[in-house]
């Protein structure tokens, strides 16, 4: 297939590929190594900036900030995953006034910037007395925009099952919702997780959106710790750790799609299972019934 889609590179293309790799990779390390410089110069690896990360307080609060961005990422992405199943479900109806508002609320919640659902629920909640705060503000603009997006896998990873698999269903007698709950649904599950756990990592980073909202997330804490005029105004330092404790975060979610694609690709040698969603993909508007 490979073969198809492109021409195989000979000896020289393949010397070209490899000059190119190094080129690129000494440009990014002079990059890092000059930005690194330029902290240095301006004295941002000085002591007293870096000092605060040792007491027990400045710890115990990342720790909370970090338990409040987990928590809203976490019932974010349960709600998340029974919007996608409630609503992909819907959209794969026989019956159209079921299917047609199905799919305008996944377009609309698709099309909306997640910042402003948050916006909509925070100050809904000022003017209107809705008895929400910051953090159900988070959680429900992280559910309506991620949902909408796992809609749309799980209908493309139910679409990517063999048109076979659901006639031969269908032949033996079986209705629709026994097709796709004994049928479609176990053959597209390996399909689908990659790109679930994918989003997931999306709905984690975009807990950092909060902050605007001033719920006590990550971001949040990272930025009241870096106004702080006793130790020098450390916001570089102090994003620094909160930078890699969100790629530590978003880097074991990622190794989890990783694994389960592998794993996926295992079963699908010997079972012949349909082939996982990218982890880049996001399920468009036209992809198929």
């Amino acid at each position: 297939m490979s073969a198809v889609l492109y021409e195989t590179p000979g000896p020289r293309a393949k010397l070209r590929n490899r000059i190119s790799n190094v080129v690129v990779l000494l440009v990014l390390l002079g990059a890092i190594a000059w930005l690194i410089h330029r902290m240095y110069a301006f004295g941002q690896f000085e002591g007293r900036l870096w000092r605060q990360f040792q007491y027990s307080s400045i710890q115990r609060q990342m720790l909370d900030g970090l338990l409040n961005t987990l928590r809203a990422a976490g019932l974010a992405a349960v709600l998340a995953l029974l919007f996608g199943a409630v609503f992909a479900a819907a959209r794969i109806s026989d019956h159209k006034w079921v299917r047609t508002p199905a799919t305008l609320i996944v377009e609309l919640f698709r099309a909306v910037p997640l910042l402003i659902l948050m916006f909509y629920f925070y100050f809904g909640n000022i003017q209107f007395g809705l008895g929400l705060g910051p953090f159900w503000a988070v959680v429900f603009g992280l559910t309506l925009y991620n949902g909408s997006v796992l809609a749309e896998i799980f209908r493309a990873g139910i679409a990517a099952v063999p048109k076979g698999q659901r006639e031969a269903a269908y032949a033996l007698g079986l209705r629709k919702n026994q097709v796709v709950r004994l049928v479609l649904l176990p053959q597209a599950i390996s399909a689908m997780l990659p790109a679930i756990v994918s989003q997931l990592v999306v709905l984690l980073k975009d807990t950092a959106l909060g902050f605007i909202i001033t719920y006590g997330e990550l971001l949040y804490v990272a930025k009241q710790m870096g106004g702080r005029l006793t130790y020098g105004f450390p916001y570089i330092p102090t994003y620094i750790v909160t930078a890699v404790i969100y790629i530590g975060l978003c880097s074991l979610l990622s190794l989890l799609a990783r694994y389960l694609e592998g794993r996926s690709r295992r079963r699908r040698k010997i079972t012949g299972a349909p082939p996982p969603l990218p982890l880049s993909q996001d399920p468009g508007q036209g992809a198929p019934v």
